[in-house]
């Protein structure tokens, strides 16, 4: 709302409607959120104007009450697609508009809240074209019983799957799989494999990172940022690891090809898999890459706990060194 239009409105009307009513802000039907109108009027010199600062704070507090999140089309577990779901965003200017209508002109003191459409990235047209044509996969071994550790790995690649990667746009795990916390569901696994230490909430990501990153490299695509542990780890053959830590060190890739590609994971009794997907028009520049031992070793419990986050990377010695 211009100052102009504003001003205009007042010089028509000459004030606000008489007696400044309450206005009844109203989404599919409903009243969610009642005002007076009084609140948001300042009176300057004797004349009356609606203080912006106010106006903005109220439809910040509408958009939280009336605005959704989109959902990208997705497959499900026996591979068919959930279609997508459109979102939507309060329209902020026609909301400032019809307030300062109602508010200089009077009317029914009610305010049906202005939406607009917003679509999601991935529909079910992209997915159709992109889910068949696996262009790289990769799987790995752990031991069920540690249910911790087992439950942070299923839930971490439930985060990746179903994420699509359109051509030349970069995928980071720290970014799609968030900060490790309890409330998330993440766990304790105070467990050491064979030197390696996996402490506090969110241990056995690594492994989930370290899967993804051979699938990735098998699919032939641009890695852009890995880090190894300090020590070898037991899920994947030496020098193939990818660790991860919400306050260290990142995996991360570019997709090179010309269509989208979709990540597909999934933690099962005892194995995590990752597999990419993409169109079958795509010529793949795919990579030799050694398979993971099914051989568990030993593991040994420990009562320290350490940081958070992920599995712990002692970045010493030449653990800190990118590995593209």
């Amino acid at each position: 709302m211009s100052v102009t239009w504003m001003l205009a409105a007042l010089l028509l009307t000459g004030s606000p409607a008489a007696g400044q009513p309450s206005l009844d802000i109203v989404h599919q039907g409903e009243t969610v959120l009642r005002v007076n109108q009084s609140d948001y009027i300042n009176d300057i010199s004797g004349l009356p104007l609606i203080d912006e600062g106010k106006l903005d704070e109220l439809i910040r507090r509408v958009a939280e009450l009336v605005e959704t999140a989109p959902r990208n089309a997705m497959l499900n577990g026996a591979g068919a697609i959930v279609p997508e779901r459109p979102g939507t965003k309060l329209h902020a200017t026609e909301f400032r508009s019809r307030f300062y209508s109602d508010v200089y002109e009077g009317g029914e003191h009610r305010l049906d809240v202005p939406l607009r459409p917003v679509y999601p990235r991935v529909d079910s047209e992209i997915l159709s074209n992109i889910k068949l044509n696996a262009i790289g996969s990769y799987a790995t071994y752990f031991n069920s019983r540690n249910r911790n550790r087992a439950s942070n790995i299923a839930l971490s690649a439930e985060a990746i799957n179903n994420v699509v990667v359109f051509p030349g746009e970069r995928f980071s795990f720290n970014g799609t799989v968030g900060m490790r916390t309890r409330e998330k569901g993440y766990l304790r696994a105070p467990v050491i494999v064979r030197g390696e230490l996996y402490e506090d909430i969110g241990g056995g990501i690594c492994q989930v990172s370290s899967t993804l990153f051979n699938a990735a490299d098998r699919a032939g695509l641009a890695i852009t940022e890995r880090f190894s542990h300090s020590r070898n780890v037991h899920y994947v053959p030496a020098g193939r690891d990818a660790t991860v830590s919400w306050y260290g060190p990142d995996f991360a890739f570019t997709n090179p090809y010309n269509h989208p590609i979709l990540i597909r994971a999934f933690a099962g009794v005892g194995s995590v898999s990752v597999a990419i997907y993409s169109s079958d028009m795509l010529e793949t520049r795919p990579r030799e890459v050694p398979g993971a031992s099914r051989t568990l070793p030993e593991e040994v419990r420990v009562e320290n706990g350490g940081a958070s986050g992920g599995e712990r990377s002692d970045m010493t010695s030449d653990a800190g060194r990118r590995k593209p």
